[in-house]
């Protein structure tokens, strides 16, 4: 388990990867060399999955969410390993989620326009059988949108 030095050095980290080692160990007290192990560790265990660039939708026009509810009767494990390697291959795809309740997964899906939506929702319709109640919406404005996981609640 990380302690309240590792969540600190975490939360920094997802407001700007980009800080310097220096940088991060004044933050948290410490030299490099300490602050540094720290960080080997948290990626060793897998609290740290990835340093990314986090890109502007917009401005690569790729300004259309949608998030996609859907249904299914099919359970069996080859339909859901079919399933989850049909969604990890579209790229449109931002995010996919095995849900409780009434539909059964929930997608997130980042396109360009209506018309590329409806070529993305063509493609998982006609690559995955089965699909029983495929619907979508779509958001009219990003109110808040961030990557970054409340770890002050950790602490």
């Amino acid at each position: 388990m990380t302690d309240k030095t590792d969540l600190k050095l975490l939360d920094l980290l997802q407001q700007d990867c980009t800080l310097s080692l220096q940088a991060l160990a004044d933050a948290v007290h410490l030299t490099t060399t300490p602050c540094w192990k720290r960080l080997k560790k948290l990626e060793e265990e897998g609290y740290i999955r990835g340093r990314v660039a986090l890109l502007d939708a917009d401005k690569l026009a790729l300004s259309l969410t949608a998030f996609m509810l859907i249904k299914t009767q099919q359970h069996s494990k080859s339909w859901y390993q079919q399933f989850v390697e049909q969604v990890n291959a579209m790229p449109e795809v931002m995010g996919c989620y095995r849900m409780a309740g009434e539909y059964d997964y929930l997608l997130r899906i980042q396109v360009a326009d209506m018309k590329s939506y409806d070529a993305f929702y063509k493609r998982l319709v006609n690559g995955v059988p089965g699909l029983l109640d495929v619907t979508s919406s779509f958001a009219m404005e990003e109110i808040k949108y961030t990557t970054a996981l409340p770890l002050a609640r950790a602490q």
